[in-house]
């Protein structure tokens, strides 16, 4: 039915009728156009002139005046006071004097009455230039060179004489703008009370054939149009198996078609949704399942695994304890070994339960300060770092919204890090923190052996070394672990990539609101 309807709607189209509306009143208005286009015109220039040309004008005059005395202000008081706090007002009206000239230089170039006012415009910026390299440029660098006082009597009044004229030329200007203004807004005035003539002559006309062409459109294409409308708003609230029928114009039939095929379509998108969503939920329902299990795992892995694990670190200690010596140095190396690889399995389960509880297992994020938690990492390695002769810098850090325990365990990893991989030289951990786009950049840079730049990425990785076991200890999951937590804050953590020695390790994290709004 859909394809019939366009075939057999042999009527006129949209555009045909508004053709037809518009014929008409063009008909009615050709004969004023022309005499009012000439109004229009005179009313532009005359608009144009006072609007944008002299009002401007006479807000920059304002400006400059008030820049320049600004400046003159801040003169006399650094002259009173010598404080260089004093010449804030005379570097700011400097600014805005350059910009203010600038500008009414601008709008006085061009056609009418404004170039007479260059003449004023040139007058004023010549009475500051020479205030300024008389008076106020000398007088400042006197006054920074031999302090308060150093300018006389004489001298604050050779600047009061000069910045008068200064003062002279602003009037001179501002009544020259003040006239111009008064002038343009009659002009604007008269052409506005002809333009109004012109245009009532053909309002009547206009007026009667636009009743007659709105009536012929709201039958042809208005009521139609609504009648669409209201079927279509049916369809958007849900009722998808009301068809669409088109009446009118062949646009309006044509209209109406497609939209009824869209129609179609959309209750063929919506089956194919629904299945989607109930697929959606299987997946949801496995998800919970599989969560489920990993939780099951960490409980057994917290709980199970480690019990007969403790136990062969437990026995094989005692082994250790009461054989020591008594077999051979074979014997001992292997139950050394053994004790070793219970132990290193107790912390890499440890250290994977750790890993996995990060953003499961945590509180609501709160305002964590950043340096407290440095510090207080900083106090947890005490011991280490004091056997190592070894000191943490850390700066002013901000605070950010998360979880002070994760965030602690960060500055522990990375501090604990500059320890273990130390150089010769003792331990030195700079901290601090820049803003930058919404965000903070903590940087956390060391003195040690540092890391090639091709191992920039694969250090992230969990349980991934770069040295022997038995030279370095630990499970290689450090870092992984700060990536993760780090992630979990909105932020990214990554390894400033530079040759020699030390490393220096770059993470984020979003700023607050009130650190964004300041």
């Amino acid at each position: 039915m859909a394809s019939e309807r366009p075939a057999r709607a042999g009527r006129l189209r949209i555009n045909q009728w508004f053709a037809i509306a518009a014929a008409l009143l063009a008909a009615a208005t050709v004969a004023g156009v022309a005499f009012g286009v000439v109004a229009i015109v005179r009313l532009d220039d005359r608009r144009t002139l006072t609007i944008e040309r002299l009002d401007p004008a006479a807000i920059e005059t304002l400006r400059l005046s008030t820049a320049l005395l600004d400046q003159e202000t801040g003169v006399r008081g650094y002259v009173l006071a010598g404080q260089t706090s004093f010449l804030a007002p005379y570097r700011i009206g400097r600014r805005e004097e350059v910009l203010a000239s600038s500008r009414l230089a601008g709008l006085v170039e061009g056609g009418g009455p404004l170039p007479q006012l260059a003449d004023d415009v040139a007058a004023v910026d010549s009475a500051a230039t020479a205030w300024r390299t008389r008076y106020a440029i000398p007088t400042i660098g006197r006054v920074r060179a031999e302090g308060p006082g150093a300018v006389g009597d004489g001298g604050v009044e050779r600047g009061q004489l000069l910045f008068e004229d200064v003062r002279a030329r602003l009037g001179e200007l501002e009544t020259a703008i003040a006239g111009a203004r008064r002038e343009g807004r009659d002009d604007l005035a008269t052409a506005a009370g002809f333009l109004s003539a012109s245009f009532a002559a053909i309002a009547l006309l206009v007026a009667i054939v636009l009743a007659i062409t709105l009536l012929m459109l709201r039958r042809t294409v208005t009521l139609p149009i609504d009648a669409l409308t209201g079927q279509v708003r049916r369809v958007s609230h849900g009722e998808f198996d009301t068809p669409v029928v088109g009446v009118g114009p062949r646009d309006i039939a044509e209209l109406a078609a497609d939209i009824d095929l869209m129609r179609q379509r959309i209750l063929d998108d919506l089956a194919e949704s629904r299945a989607a969503a109930e697929r959606l939920d299987d997946q949801a329902r496995e998800l919970a399942r599989s969560n489920a299990e990993l939780e099951q795992f960490a409980y057994v892995a917290s709980h199970d695994l480690q019990e007969p694990l403790r136990k062969v670190a437990s026995f094989c200690q005692l082994l250790e304890q009461r054989y020591k010596g008594q077999l051979d140095e074979r014997a001992d190396q292997y139950i050394a070994f053994a004790v070793d690889g219970a132990k290193r399995m107790q912390q890499l389960i440890n250290d994977l339960l750790a890993f996995s509880r990060v953003g499961r297992m945590t509180g609501e994020p709160a305002p964590v300060d950043l340096r407290a938690a440095a510090m207080a990492a900083a106090d947890g390695l005490g011991s280490a770092l004091a056997e190592a002769d070894g000191r943490v810098q850390i700066g002013d850090l901000p605070t950010v919204r998360g979880e002070q325990t994760l965030l602690t365990a960060v500055f522990q990893n990375l501090i604990a890090n500059a320890v273990k991989f130390r150089s010769d030289a003792p331990p030195d951990v700079r901290i601090h923190a820049t803003a930058d786009d919404g965000e903070w950049t903590i940087t956390c840079a060391d003195n040690g052996i540092g890391i090639d730049p091709e191992y920039a990425e694969r250090v992230f990785v969990i349980f991934q070394r770069l040295h022997a076991k038995d030279r370095y200890g630990g499970t290689g999951i450090g870092l992984a672990m700060c990536r993760k937590i780090v992630e979990y804050h909105g932020g990214t953590i990554w390894l400033e990539e530079t040759a020699g020695p030390g490393t220096t390790f770059h993470f984020t994290m979003p700023m607050t609101e009130e650190d964004r709004d300041r």
